[in-house]
Parts: C-alpha cells; structure tokens; sequence
C-alpha cells in the first residue's frame, strides 16, 4: 500500500538466545491507510503488546522493518525516537496516564507545549479539542474529579493536540463500562475519518469491533485471521462481511447491513444512501 500511514514489513521480536529464545511476534507484515481504524484481537500472551511497542517506536524489531510516512523508524537511532513519538504519534492507555495534580486542559496543552508550543497557543488548542470532545466544561478539573469516560476523553485529546499521523491504542475501554466504551471508540472512529488519521487499537472487547475498518487476529505471534469489515450505507455502522445479517445486490456492488431494516430502506431508495 504505497499511501498507508504505517507500512510494517516481516517484522518478528525474539527474546533471549539459544534454547531459551522466544519469538513474541512472528513475521508480521501490516499496511494501515489514512483514516483507517484496525483493530487487533487476540488471546492473552498473542504478542498484541509487543506488536503495540514496536509500532509506537517504543521497541526495536529483531528483524523487518517499521515505516511510517515512508520514514523507516524502526531503522532510526535510539535518540532520535523521543521526537518522534512525541509528534508522530497518539498513545491512548488503559489506566488514562493523566498527571494528576494537572487540569484536564493542562494535561492536554503540557505535551502540545513540549513540542515547543507557546503556553497560550498550546491551551488555546488544548482547549478547542477538549471542548470538541464535549469537555468544555470540565477544563479545569482534575483528574480525580472525572468520570472515568472524562478522563479517557482527556486522553484521546492528549493524542490529538500534536497531529499525530498515527493514533495506537492500548485495551482502551478495558476501564469503562460497555456503553461509554463504545461511546467513546465510536467518537475516536468519527476524528479519525475527519482528520485522516490512522488508528490502531489492541483490545479484547468484542464490543467495538463495528467500529473497526478491519479486525485482525493475532495468536502465537501472527496473524492467523483477517475479517473483513463493510459499512452499512444506511445507518453507518460497521459489520463483519462474513456475518452480516443482511446483504444486497445493486448495480453490480455487494451492500452490507447491520440489520434487515435497514436493507429494507436502502431498497427503497439506494440513491438517497449512495448520494446519486
């Protein structure tokens, strides 16, 4: 995929040598697109962790290669990768990572202000996302004063304020309830398609996977399975190709659905869902 984001080539992480060596991932390649959202499943110790760090420059592969933007990062000098990761990439965790003597809005400007922001600007933006993310009125809260959807908000506005190119993603609902989760995956998934920004997410919540462009399956350190993912042209959801409840014929193009409803109103008027 000459225009993917992030462009992973037969990359494979071994630890220890001899008899005791253990291939955490093996010969893994992966090309992710411009606004595109994979999600990656799979058993406790599948490697989705040590995936996650070498995608975020995080670990270094023992063989294959890691670009990103065409840049091979995985290539670079251990000293150079602070930078990059502060200004090419988003991290969202499981526990939040909020400082927690700072605000919200201080948690977010802090890192736009470490890539050399004015403090003024910084909060200005910081303040915009957030506001964006519906926490307009909770700027200058602490952390513990948040809900725990809040502070996962906080946290994807922390990812966003640089203009990340990719977004990576950690068990992030695993703290939240099913709903809010979802909530707050579907709201990923809407800045994402917006601002074109690539995400990657490792999870074990079944639950979002409609909010995925494509889901894979890691298990022994490789991709065993890849499920394809559609959009309902009807209410926007995302479904599994394979599963859909629904489908349809038209013009020559296969249409999937979430539901018989809502193939019931694309046939009765495929061009209001399809702009023609």
């Amino acid at each position: 995929m000459s225009n993917a984001t992030l462009n992973v080539t037969h990359v494979t992480k071994r630890y220890g040598a001899g008899a005791t060596q253990v291939a955490a991932v093996r010969d893994v390649s992966l090309a992710v697109a411009p606004g595109e959202i994979v999600l990656i499943m799979g058993p406790s110790g599948s490697g989705k962790t040590t995936l996650l760090s070498m995608l975020g420059a995080l670990l270094k592969p023992t063989e294959g290669t890691i670009q990103l933007n065409g840049a091979t990062i995985s290539a670079l000098a251990e000293n150079r990768l602070p930078d990059i990761r502060l200004r090419q990439f988003g991290f969202v965790f499981q526990d939040f990572n909020l400082l927690s003597a700072l605000s919200a809005l201080e948690n977010v400007a802090i890192v736009a202000e470490l890539t050399g922001a004015k403090n003024g600007a910084a909060r200005n933006k910081a303040a915009a996302i957030l506001t964006e993310l519906g926490l307009g009125a909770r700027l200058n809260f602490l952390p513990e004063k948040l809900s725990g959807g809040e502070k996962q908000r906080v946290a994807i506005a922390r990812a966003l304020v640089n203009d990340p190119a990719l977004i990576l993603a950690d068990e992030p609902t695993a703290n939240l309830d099913s709903k809010i989760g979802h909530e707050i995956m579907r709201l990923l998934r809407k800045i994402a398609k917006e601002q074109g920004r690539s995400v990657v997410i490792v999870s074990h919540d079944q639950r979002i996977k409609d909010i995925a462009d494509r889901v894979l399956w890691l298990e022994d350190g490789q991709f065993k399975e890849m499920v394809a993912m559609a959009t309902d042209p009807v209410c926007g959801m995302t479904v599994e190709r394979d599963k859909a409840p629904a489908t349809m014929e038209w013009k020559g193009a296969t249409y999937y659905f979430c539901a018989r409803g809502c193939r019931d109103e694309f046939a009765q008027a495929p061009d209001k869902y399809l702009g023609g």
